[in-house]
């Protein structure tokens, strides 16, 4: 893997680059639409692909291993000929998966042990079997195994936990130097700094991943339940640590304003379920805020979804027609309102990385910040 840093914006600390894999480039600020089980839910490939367009995307290392199991990924010949997805594909550690269980698992130093949310059997997650669970999901970027903490989260249990991340990062490093990729071409693993929304915590963390010198480098443990300035502050502490020539990947952030936010500062990757999850319960994002469309207002509204859309739904629909299709309860409702999040979250941060070349970014995510904190 590689990344070319272009420019820094003169204005904050934002970045427009270029990643390469041998599955082509990603052009940053980016935002990858979530994949958990080997499909972005409410949206076909094709139409992933030749409407929402990302250059890469999200599968959940939990979520494949538990269904439809590694052993029928590594018969596909891995998740990219598995879903017919030939771009980038970028799997998590399955670390945040097993926080969100907590009264499922159990946290040792050998790793975790924990109980599917499926069938209630009994699985271990180590440093090790994540990794080779991610070399036969066959992901272009892996992430190491970490502990994901909870906010709020007391000091001494957040240094521990960041501790623990640390030395399973080792045993991550150690044995991906002696196990190749499992079909032919590259994997870049990215460590995940921890420490909470405590300074001098994150401060440590982001020197010890900085410090392992892995092609990119990630920041969990955020996003889980802190206010949006702590998030920030927190961001602000790691990208300022994180080497400027290496990718900095900002885990599960967030809504819009969110990732303008940390664009501002020096993020140049963002998942989350947001835009798919809120589709599916009639909230849709746009350049000027917020529409429930299933509130009565949008009745006997004619006009399109969005007439500035990305997305051929955008114009194809109107928010009266859309609005009925989720007060009666049709799928088309869910897939309709699916693509034009999708389609708005890599609009917004393409907008981004065009502010970023031409040196007006800052100006333009204020204003793009009032904007979309409205409902309309």
């Amino acid at each position: 893997m590689k990344f070319e840093l272009a420019v820094t914006d003169s204005g904050s600390s934002a970045r427009a680059g270029v990643i390469t894999t041998d599955h082509g480039t990603i052009e940053t600020p980016i935002f990858m639409p979530v994949g958990t089980v080997a499909s972005v839910k409410g949206i076909s490939q094709k139409d992933l692909k030749e409407q929402v367009n990302p250059d890469i995307i999200l599968g959940n290392t939990y979520h494949l291993y538990l269904r439809p199991q590694t052993e029928i990924l590594k018969k596909a010949g891995g998740l990219h000929k598995f879903m017919n997805w030939d771009r980038n594909i970028l799997t998590d550690s399955g670390g945040y998966q097993v926080y969100s269980l907590a009264d499922r698992r159990k946290i040792k130093e050998e790793g975790v042990r924990f109980k599917s949310h499926i069938d209630g059997s009994y699985h271990n997650f180590t440093p090790e079997n994540v990794m080779e669970i991610q070399r036969l999901i066959g992901a272009d970027i892996i992430m190491a195994f970490d502990e994901c903490t909870p906010y709020p989260c007391d000091y001494r249990y957040a240094k521990n936990s960041m501790h623990r991340t640390h030395r399973w990062l080792d045993r991550c490093i150690a044995h991906l130097d002696k196990t190749p990729p499992e079909y032919g071409y590259s994997q870049a693993l990215f460590p995940i700094v921890q420490g909470s929304t405590y300074k001098d915590l994150r401060k440590e963390s982001a020197e010890y991943i900085a410090s392992a010198g892995a092609e990119g480098n990630a920041i969990g443990g955020l996003s889980v339940g802190e206010p949006a300035e702590e998030m920030y502050v927190m961001t602000e502490v790691v990208t300022n640590i994180l080497p400027k020539e290496k990718p900095r990947y900002l885990m599960g952030v967030g809504t819009p304003i969110n990732i303008l936010e940390n664009i501002a500062l020096g993020v140049d990757m963002f998942d989350c379920v947001m835009p798919t999850r809120n589709a599916r319960n009639g909230m849709l994002f746009t350049a000027h805020g917020t529409i429930n469309i299933k509130n009565k207002k949008w009745e006997d509204d004619f006009s399109p979804i969005d007439e500035s859309g990305a997305t051929y739904v955008d114009t194809f629909y109107t928010k009266a027609y859309l609005r009925h299709l989720f007060t009666v309860n049709e799928m088309l409702g869910k897939q309709i309102a699916t693509m034009h999040n999708l389609g708005f979250y890599l609009w917004l941060v393409r907008e981004a990385r065009k502010h970023i070349l031409a040196g007006d970014f800052a100006s333009w995510k204020n204003k793009m910040v009032q904007q979309m904190n409205k409902r309309l």
